[in-house]
């Protein structure tokens, strides 16, 4: 416990200044290798789970447990601090959200998101008020904890198709206010709506690595308000790349050239050794 809450305390200062990137990896080896890497801090990825057990994401394949059992491997991987995506809490209710959290925090995780959407198909958006009842059972949970455990809040709408920023940013603001530490909108069109998201809100924001975001620097964005920068599913994604390109090079000419460029078997071994 002493070593989680100073890990905890660690992380939650990460964000009263500066900005700083939390990259996201999807096991134990992928977090042991970011973690030699000068990160101040780790998270993990939904999509990047849901890819490595033959799952598309967002389709509520992958429970709680499944996800847990993932973060604590990952958490027993690295020294540092761990946060979690945990989609929308796994549970119809605002108890099951609070049961989320606690069980995340037994895992070693200091931080977690929640978002609003539903996974279901049609309604992919809940509603504000039911949203915000379930951020606010998820804070309450974090405050439960003998540490300071960072609670995320998440407004999907651009993710999924529905780009209001003006309900974006009100569901942001309720999310403040019900006591969420960091905002978070993925998938925001354009750097004017990620200055107005930071200039709306007076609590730290963490932004996705996608879309126009990637056109910027890290000092950039933090000019603009910014606090942290995940990376969701683009580590899982840039591996797939690979995976698939070597596929289409021995399916196609039949040729080898991909393993060239692949780290060696010694080189694989060292790095992932590395205590």
């Amino acid at each position: 416990m002493t070593d989680q809450r100073s890990k905890a305390v660690r992380f939650a200062e990460l964000h009263r200044t500066g900005t700083f990137v939390v990259p996201n990896p999807w096991d134990a080896g992928t977090a042991r290798i970011l973690s030699g890497y000068g990160f101040s801090a780790l998270a993990t990825t939904s999509a990047g789970l849901a890819f490595s057990m033959g799952h598309v994401d967002g389709a509520q394949l992958v429970g709680r447990d499944e996800t847990l059992a993932n973060a604590r491997s990952i958490v027993e991987a690295t020294h540092l601090p761990v946060t979690a995506d945990l989609e929308s809490g796994y549970g119809s209710s605002p108890e099951d959200v609070a049961e989320t959290i606690r069980r995340a925090a037994q895992v070693g995780l200091v931080g977690a998101s929640i978002e609003d959407s539903t996974g279901e198909a049609g309604e992919e958006i809940r509603d504000v008020a039911e949203a915000v009842d379930r951020i606010a059972a998820a804070v309450e949970a974090a405050r439960a904890q003998p540490f300071p455990f960072t609670l995320t809040a998440r407004a999907d709408n651009f993710f999924h198709g529905r780009p209001d920023l003006h309900d974006t940013i009100r569901r942001l603001q309720a999310f403040a206010e019900a006591g969420a530490d960091v905002l978070y909108a993925p998938a925001l069109p354009g750097i004017e709506a990620v200055k107005a998201v930071c200039s709306s809100l007076d609590k730290p924001v963490n932004v996705l690595a996608a879309g126009p975001v990637l056109e910027r620097s890290v000092a950039e964005l933090g000019a603009l308000g910014v606090r942290r920068i995940s990376l969701g599913s683009a580590l899982p994604r840039a591996a797939l790349t690979a995976v698939l390109d070597a596929a289409a090079e021995l399916a196609g000419p039949g040729t080898f050239g991909f393993a060239k460029s692949a780290l060696g078997y010694a080189e694989s071994n060292a790095l992932l050794g590395r205590s």
